[in-house]
């Protein structure tokens, strides 16, 4: 879905920024030490300002724990580098995809809530059970969840994106890539940088670094840095605005280095999140948003999307705490390099949000506090035999604690909102239970405890503000993996590499989940064939005793006790189509009012029939070959596998499988309204083909590589709008093309290209939310990104003018298979055909195409000083990042939009 611009795309597109340069990477014990697992092209970014002027062309990477230059190199590593960072403004990771084509990057929810994607492959973070398939490091150490990894380091080195499986190395969780974030070390002399910038919205960032040593053997560093800016987005209830920033850090080194074999880094780092996050805009109106309107209230209408407004009755909070501390030792024995990196984590993040996204009060808050807990121990040896034979071999440790807590409930308006709702949704049925009373919640109590013997059972129960779901989650995770690899040199020019990997993972979790929501209690379809029944009866008696009206219950009795056999008769045809028909929405007009059962019972684990645990091991394997043509040109070519844990599902969409929930039925414990679902996704598994070619002429470079990437029951987390619904795709595939170049026409000019194909399928999905899905093309993947760019940097004097410029494309593709909250389900819980159509041609309507443009203009003095004017999105072009349901509001659909247009100002001094 678009907005504005309405321009022909290309007829704007302007070249993005790529200088040649040199990057030495580090890859010590201070890097993941870990990046030789995968092969595809090594996108070179940008170079220190003493390359640029030396004309420099020699680009040294680490990515096989060894100093190799990146033409020699045949490893799958995107590499932005610091002065790029600066260059292009990037504030957090969601910036670098308009540098890094084949990576996606969304902040959706939360502040704490990010999720990455590598070739199209990527999920996670919204539910807090679910790891990543895109493994995420800073400074070697794993960070489990993405929560406030979306921080402003002013003491970055450099960025990796690693693409494809990288599980040889990097154990579970890589099998779509891995993102690495370095920072810089301490050093032995007094140095640092201090940076200050001004942007529209009051958009104010400071942040710094400086570094010394503290004896000969012992240096220190320490950066730290605050980022605000007023809310982008107005609400025009609170008279407050959201999606502001309001957070900051502090980190902290010691490195002590003997100068000979040994060394040791500390880091310790803390930061805080404190904001007010973050607007959803409604998309598609339905029956709730008329009454949202009719109370009193107001959510902007679909036409306001990109209006930047919104409509909320209280603010929506984000207060996270990231905070912990590593300790990494290194010791050279000679033809033996030892590496240790011990790491504990913790996060805190307590939200709440305005869930229903509008200023009435249906949803009165929707609160969680969760806490997680992450202790990491790797140790490797790196060893070289002769000139020709590297190698390693390591082993890792993990061990995580997930405490989550959640609260939702109805707000002070849900019972009016439910009295405007209730005959707005059964009116359209058919059948026997069509109308109810005058259709508002006092009819619905006295009609359903009519049916079930007493008018009065909930008299004043339903919609009962404060009323709704409490919920505890816990789990429990421990990891262990051994991983080796060897590179050898069979001849001159021609290198092979083997590695496998071995991971075993065990999973416990536990659920402590109650509701009070009495409506959602209901078992509609037992109280649906009750009245189809009832209804059905006095309909066949009056027409037998020609009264020209349904029966009364006294005319009934006294046709049955006259004609005990015709009765019996009339009884059990009414009942056998009852039966038939208890389930059928055309007929059981009760079951349009099933979306509103919106906390139902929750079936706990541990219980009888689910253990409340899942455990598995996988071994993961890299082969490659690399091959020399000339000293210009470079062949490679790779074979990869990868492995990702089971997943648990944390939400109230955790549900047993079909055949739990039939033993749980069997023996009686299954809770009312139980449907099936899962409780977990099954490990999944990848396998990339890959082949490339690497060039360097100089004044020209180019970078191509083509690929098969497979994943096997790949794990697809969907949000249905009250939680979520977690389940294994079959085969997930992509064949895609990956292309950078450079060239320097000119001197003082560098143009650059990067260019990602990709055509992914469901080779089979059988068990997605709206069926059998095999063969369609999964949402969320554009088939093709470019990024053009271009530096100019210009000497004036003893100075520089440097100019950056990068537009980032994206061709159209839909943001989400289907719609869960449209689908109507039957008995034993599979959606209805029609209702599976409508979900998925729901969906259809919203795609999203990128069309960004950035720009910086930076002159930098010989004294260390930079003065830089800058801008991001400059076209203000707007988009829908992700469609969901609209909580509590059937039929409609909610939206996030991306940023607008950003600019300001920076002055930055190095010394």
């Amino acid at each position: 879905m678009r907005k504005h611009n309405q321009r022909d795309r290309f007829s704007n597109t302007t070249v993005r920024a790529r200088a040649l340069r040199r990057l030495a990477l580090l890859a010590g014990a201070g890097a993941i030490g870990m990046l030789g697992s995968g092969a595809a092209l090594a996108q070179e970014r940008a170079a220190d300002a003493a390359a640029e002027d030396a004309g420099t062309d020699v680009i040294v990477v680490t990515a096989l724990k060894r100093e190799q230059t990146l033409q020699q190199v045949p490893v799958a590593v995107s590499v932005t580098s610091q002065a790029m960072i600066e260059r292009a403004q990037i504030r957090d990771l969601r910036d670098l995809q308009s540098l890094v084509p084949s990576l996606r990057v969304n902040q959706l929810q939360s502040s704490a809530n990010t999720n990455f994607y590598i070739r199209g492959f990527g999920n996670g973070a919204n539910n807090a059970g679910i790891e990543p398939s895109v493994g995420l490091f800073v400074d070697g150490v794993y960070r489990s969840r993405s929560a406030s990894m979306i921080a402003d380091f002013p003491d970055v080195e450099r960025i990796e994106v690693l693409h494809g499986p990288q599980s040889t190395l990097f154990g579970k969780n890589a099998s779509a890539g891995v993102i690495s974030i370095v920072t810089q070390k301490p050093r032995f002399e007094l140095g640092g940088n201090f940076e200050a910038s001004y942007g529209n919205h009051d958009a104010m960032v400071v942040k710094g670094q400086v570094t010394g040593p503290i004896s000969d053997t012992i240096a220190a560093s320490l950066a730290g840095g605050v980022n605000k800016r007023d809310g982008i987005v107005r609400d025009l209830n609170t008279g407050q605005r959201t999606n502001e920033r309001d957070r900051w850090f502090t980190r902290g080194q010691l490195l002590f280095d003997n100068h000979d074999d040994l060394s040791v880094r500390l880091i310790g780092d803390y930061g805080k999140i404190d904001e007010n996050c973050c607007a959803a805009v409604n998309l598609r109106a339905a029956v709730p948003t008329a009454a949202i309107f009719a109370l009193g209230g107001a959510v902007n209408t679909p036409d306001q999307a990109f209006d930047n407004i919104a409509h909320y009755n209280f603010e929506s909070s984000n207060k996270i705490k990231n905070w912990g501390f590593s300790g990494q030792v290194d010791y050279d024995l000679g033809d033996v390099q030892l590496t240790s990196i011990t790491a504990y984590r913790r996060t805190d993040a307590v939200t709440d949000q305005d869930s229903d996204f509008s200023s009435a009060d249906l949803l009165g808050r929707n609160w969680q506090d969760l806490r997680i807990k992450t202790f990491t121990q790797e140790l490797r040896a790196n060893f070289d035999v002769g000139e020709k034979l590297h190698g390693l071999i390591g082993g890792y440790f993990f061990r995580e604690k997930i405490d989550q807590a959640n609260e939702v409930s109805w707000g002070t308006q849900a019972r009016g909102y439910a009295d405007l709702v209730v005959q707005s949704l059964t009116a359209a049925s058919g059948g026997p239970v069509r109308n109810i009373g005058h259709g508002d919640a006092n009819d619905l109590e006295l009609i359903l405890g009519s049916l079930e013997g007493s008018p009065a059972k909930y008299v004043g129960d339903f919609f009962e503000s404060g009323t709704g779901m409490t919920e505890a989650y816990r789990l429990k995770n421990t990891a262990w993996s051994v991983f080796s690899q060897l590179d050898f040199e069979v001849a001159p020019g021609l290198k092979v590499t083997g590695g496998v990997n071995y991971t075993h993972d065990s999973k416990r979790f536990a659920t402590a989940v109650s509701s009070n929501d009495t409506f959602a209690g209901i078992d509609l379809v037992a109280d649906g064939r009750t009245a189809i029944f009832q209804q059905g009866l006095a309909t066949q008696v009056g027409s037998i005793l020609a009264l020209g009206r349904p029966a009364t219950a006294a005319e009934i009795g006294a046709f049955a006790g006259a004609n005990p056999v015709a009765f019996g008769q009339v009884s059990a045809g009414v009942g056998a189509f009852a039966d038939a028909n208890k389930a059928n929405p055309a007929v059981n007009g009760l079951l349009a009012l099933q979306p509103l059962q919106y906390f139902p019972p929750f079936q706990n684990v541990p219980n009888p029939v689910e253990p409340g645990k899942v455990s598995d091991g996988h071994f993961s394997y890299t082969a490659r070959v690399a091959y020399d043509l000339t000293d210009k040109v470079n062949l490679y070519a790779s074979y990869a596998t990868g492995y990702k844990a089971a997943s648990v599902n944390l939400s109230r969409n955790s549900l047993p499988t079909p055949a739990d929930l039939a033993e749980l039925r069997a023996q009686g414990l299954a809770v009312t309204n139980l449907m099936p679902g899962s409780r977990f996704a099954n490990a999944e598994t990848a396998t990339a083909y890959e082949a490339g070619i690497k060039a360097d002429w100089g004044l020209v470079r180019l970078n191509l590589a083509v690929f098969k990437q497979v994943i096997k029951n790949f794990q697809s987390n969907i949000f249905t709008g009250s939680g979520f619904f977690l389940a294994n795709a079959g085969k997930q595939s992509s064949f895609g093309i990956e292309f950078e170049g450079t060239a320097r026409p000119i001197d003082p000019l560098t143009l650059s290209m990067a260019v990602t194909y990709l055509d992914p399928k469901y080779d089979s999905f059988k068990l997605s939310a709206f069926g059998d899905l095999s063969g369609s093309t999964p949402a969320g993947i554009s088939p093709l990104s470019v990024t053009w760019g271009a530096d100019f940097v210009q000497p004036v004097g003893g100075d520089k003018l440097i100019a950056h410029v990068d537009f980032h494309y994206e061709a159209p593709f839909r943001l989400v298979e289907g719609l869960p909250g449209l689908l109507v389900r039957d008995t034993a819980g599979n959606p209805t055909p029609s209702s599976i159509a409508d979900a998925l041609a729901a969906a259809q309507e919203f795609k999203q195409d990128i069309n960004d443009l950035n720009a910086s203009l930076t002159y930098q003095l010989s004294n260390g000083l930079a003065l830089t004017v800058w801008g991001r999105n400059l076209l203000n072009d707007r988009t829908i990042l992700q469609i969901f349901d609209s909580p509590a509001q059937p039929g409609s659909i909610s939206g996030y939009p991306n940023q607008p247009r950003t600019y300001g100002v920076a002055a930055r001094y190095t010394f």
